[in-house]
């Protein structure tokens, strides 16, 4: 196979009547009917601009309508620009700007966000096979070169919002989708008659790569467009064989389903559970597998890897906390000379390499030398080691990423929306561990006599930064740590104001 839509028309294919997709309204729709949903979005796109070698925007959250825009970009050699409807405006036209698209469609049917950005944009009411959405078309986009081979042709852009708090888009080529999918379907040991429930978002890695397994393996999934702890009990009564997942929402389920008289689940369906997104803690790793009866699997990922590099295969009650051994395809390679790397320890950089690994950065030739080496091996930027039994184990981070609720969070992204407000003078953005998750924290520096309030400074990031992106604490001070030079020093943040945090 050369381009992803391909998975499709094979399950088309060989499961016409086989149930593909269920969405959160519960429409239901087959790999035959899904493959003419993806050629209505097609033909709807081509009406709209889109050719080869463009990029297509889609506003998203999860829905039957966006995965066939997503294939129907690459039935037209364009690559799909997976956006998170709840961004707000100026990140949304940032991507745009930066992307070049010829068009963006916005999932209006499953998302008022979506909806009020196509609205905001003007875009055109369309409704096809694939159910109903809206378009807009962009003029003076450039396109970029098509390549016949798939591991040349991109397929995808996602943006990881970048360290220098501009936006920087992953490239991700067919060949990287398809052999991600094919990693994710065989370390969950996906097969005919699963049913996935999915409400990790696509326009993260970790939710679009399991479409990709999941039209591998010809099976099936529920579509979530918002995580419903209470659809998500239900299903897991229903049909639900496969549950990848982040902390949060697992945590949300064992406290519902107590509250509903089930201190643990018996159904005896699932057979495949996973966290993904944040570091395992021991004792909650441990109360997740006595409410399902089932081993909790770990792994580690990036975008830039199309996710998976690693995940565990354990048996119950097995209590490592490591990401496992490297997937399919998938090789890891530990720098002892890296920045932050203790040899005596075995601790260094993480880089990888294989078929799943990007492309480089879309239009950004400097941020991609500067993160694959000459040989193709990605820098993660994180730290680790490996254990006796050839397992991985993270140690910490070269940067500064904050994982927060499974999606990444850039401190000088948010440092640089803080600084817009005219009575900051610098601000400074830090992660801190709280249980199976990291919580954002935020100093700023004020203009001497501002008044400038905690509750002010949350109410204009509110329409600036997506939700997963404000901190959940801003300590406003007169003055915050700093070297000589005015650098914030951060490693001191937390500690200097303790005390107001709690």
């Amino acid at each position: 196979m050369q381009r992803v839509h391909e998975l499709v028309a094979q399950a088309a294919q060989d499961k016409p009547e086989g149930l593909a997709f269920i969405n959160g309204d519960d429409r239901r729709i087959s790999w035959g009917a899904f493959q003419s949903a993806v050629e209505d979005a097609r033909d709807d796109l081509v009406r709209f601009g889109v050719g080869p070698g463009d990029r297509v925007v889609i506003v998203l959250e999860n829905a039957i309508e966006v995965a066939a825009f997503y294939f129907a970009a690459s039935h037209l050699d364009a690559a799909a620009v997976m956006v998170n409807a709840r961004m707000s405006r100026p990140e949304l036209d940032r991507i745009v700007a930066h992307s070049d698209p010829s068009a963006v469609m916005f999932a209006t049917d499953v998302s008022a966000s979506a909806a009020a950005h196509a609205e905001a944009f003007g875009a055109t009411p369309c409704t096809g096979r694939y159910g109903a959405v809206a378009l807009w078309a962009r003029e003076g986009s450039v396109a970029e070169p098509v390549f016949e081979s798939g591991e040349e042709q991109v397929a995808l852009l996602l943006y990881t919002s970048g360290t220098t708090g501009h936006p920087k888009a992953a490239m991700l080529t067919h060949a990287n989708m398809i052999a991600a999918g094919r990693a994710s379907a065989d370390v969950r040991g996906m097969r005919e008659g699963d049913m996935t429930f999915l409400a990790l978002p696509m326009s993260h890695i970790f939710g679009l790569v399991t479409v990709h397994a999941i039209s591998l393996a010809q099976g099936s999934a529920r579509l979530e467009s918002v995580f419903d702890v209470a659809r998500l009990y239900t299903a897991l009564q229903e049909d639900v064989t496969l549950l990848p997942a982040v902390p949060q929402m697992h945590a949300h389920l064992f406290h519902y389903a107590r509250a509903h008289d089930m201190p643990r689940y018996d159904r005896g369906l699932l057979r495949y559970v996973s966290s993904g997104g944040a570091p395992l803690d021991p004792v909650w790793k441990r109360e997740a597998e006595e409410f399902y009866g089932q081993t909790l699997q770990n792994g580690y990922g990036l975008t830039e890897s199309a996710a998976g590099i690693c995940a565990t295969r354990n048996a119950m009650g097995d209590p490592d906390t490591s990401v496992g051994e490297a997937m399919l395809g998938a090789t890891i390679h530990i720098d002892l000379d890296a920045p932050g790397a203790t040899p005596a320890e075995g601790i260094g950089e993480i880089l990888v390499g294989g078929p799943q690994i990007m492309k480089g950065y879309f239009r950004d030739p400097e941020q991609t030398a500067a993160t694959l080496t000459e040989e193709g091996l990605l820098r993660t930027g994180d730290l680790g080691r490996f254990d006796d039994q050839g397992r991985l184990h993270i140690a910490g981070r070269t940067k500064e990423l904050i994982i927060r609720s499974g999606f990444n969070v850039y401190p000088v992204e948010v440092e640089a929306v803080l600084t817009e407000h005219p009575d900051v003078i610098i601000a400074g953005v830090v992660g801190r561990p709280v249980e199976g998750n990291e919580e954002v924290l935020a100093f700023v520096k004020a203009v001497p006599g501002s008044g400038l309030t905690e509750d002010a400074l949350k109410d204009f990031l509110r329409a600036r930064l997506t939700p997963y992106k404000r901190p959940e604490r801003i300590i406003v001070a007169d003055d915050l740590p700093a070297a000589p030079t005015g650098k914030i020093l951060k490693a001191k943040l937390i500690e200097t104001f303790q005390d107001r945090l709690g």
